[in-house]
């Protein structure tokens, strides 16, 4: 294989996945509390990373095509994954609207606190209709536009996936400091019930 269609595929991949992700939606509003508060940030970059590679490559291996084609159920899973973030969406202005800090309300053990993390990062990621959209059906459409350089296509936009989540798992330290104060609490939860709420209004709009 010349070196170009390795190269072509592999910017295009990056680039094409940087412009999807890189966007204010619930992965990355999960991510920012999460690094804020300094809680089990590592996992769920970790997760966020795993699960792009995985559907990404489900969208490249033919997934994306078998989805395009039923309407009926991308209409389904836009319906349930609406309701899943306005959910998330309305206890996290319930937070933000709670007199007692995050501090006084965490009484949870270490266990049981990566468990509700971890559940709430894949119930995000693999509930929401919207990121087999973009990862599943778009990716796997133009990838296999470069049918000779597709794995190619894969290895770039999982690259970009965890380069994007790292940065912003680790750009958020930057603001954990905001969290001595209860409005910096408050203020946070706000950003990730409006957050949760526009994703849930955009997905509605699709049907």
């Amino acid at each position: 294989m010349s070196t170009s269609h390795t190269i072509t595929p592999l910017t295009t991949g990056f680039l094409f996945s940087l412009s999807l992700i890189v966007a204010l939606g619930p992965q990355t509003a999960f991510v920012l509390r999460q690094g804020v508060r300094r809680r089990h940030a590592g996992t769920v970059v970790a997760l966020c990373t795993a699960s792009d590679a995985i559907l990404i490559t489900a969208g490249v291996a033919g997934l994306g095509i078998a989805l395009a084609g039923r309407h009926w159920l991308l209409d389904a899973t836009r319906v349930f994954g609406a309701t899943l973030l306005a959910a998330y969406g309305l206890l996290a202005a319930r937070r933000a609207g709670s007199r007692q800090s995050n501090r006084d309300r965490g009484n949870e053990t270490t266990i049981a606190s990566r468990k509700a993390t971890i559940a709430a990062c894949l119930g995000l990621t693999w509930l929401n209709p919207a990121v087999y959209l973009d990862t599943v059906v778009l990716m796997g459409s133009v990838a296999n536009a470069h049918p000779a350089g597709r794995w190619w296509f894969v290895v770039g936009a999982v690259t970009a996936s965890a380069t994007w989540f790292s940065a912003l798992g680790f750009a958020t330290t930057v603001f954990a400091p905001l969290l001595k104060h209860r409005h910096g609490e408050r203020l946070l939860d706000a950003f990730v019930a409006a957050t949760m709420e526009l994703g849930a209004m955009r997905l509605l709009a699709g049907l």
